[in-house]
């Protein structure tokens, strides 16, 4: 078996968390991923430490983000609040956030820019399949609530636009 790549780590663990699944262990020659949504959980080898965590044994130079740093995004924008009067954009889908049409062109919006509601504020990228994500409403785009090529989630705030 090939070493997985950071796509198929990404992907394995997005299904996990679109899962009903609490804890998911893989383990090869060269490949161990322990998986959990109990905090107090212990790998099968009883190292607490590795809980929560993807490790890629035998490449040491990559990282892959942790579920726990997954699940602390999701706590910060489920507490995110629309301010009053303005309106948010949020994901249809999780996926892959992206600012522009392709790498190293201009973002599609951008703090500050008249739209319409058919404008499109960003793609989701999932398993190579890109939504397009459209305003919905007409305004001025007054914040941008995700960084290009962060992983998000489903109903995630991504862009605050001023209907005014």
């Amino acid at each position: 078996m090939a070493k997985p790549t950071k796509g198929d780590i990404e992907s394995l663990v997005r299904q996990f968390d679109s899962s009903d699944w609490t804890e998911l262990h893989v383990k090869t020659n060269d490949f161990e991923v322990y998986l959990s949504t109990n905090p107090n959980s212990s790998k099968p080898d009883g190292n607490k430490d590795a809980v929560v965590s993807v490790s890629l044994t035998g490449n040491a130079g990559s990282k892959v983000e942790s579920v726990e740093n997954t699940q602390k995004l999701k706590a910060e924008s489920a507490r995110r609040v629309v301010p009053d009067g303005m309106i948010g954009v949020t994901a249809p889908n999780l996926g892959t956030f992206y600012s522009a049409p392709k790498p190293g062109t201009a973002p599609y919006v951008s703090v500050g820019d008249l739209i319409t509601a058919d404008t499109e504020v960003c793609l989701i990228e999932v398993m190579k399949l890109f939504t397009p994500v459209k305003a919905g409403s007409d305004g001025v785009i007054k914040e941008i609530c995700v960084v290009d090529g962060e992983m998000i989630e489903y109903q995630q705030l991504l862009v605050i636009i001023d209907p005014a």
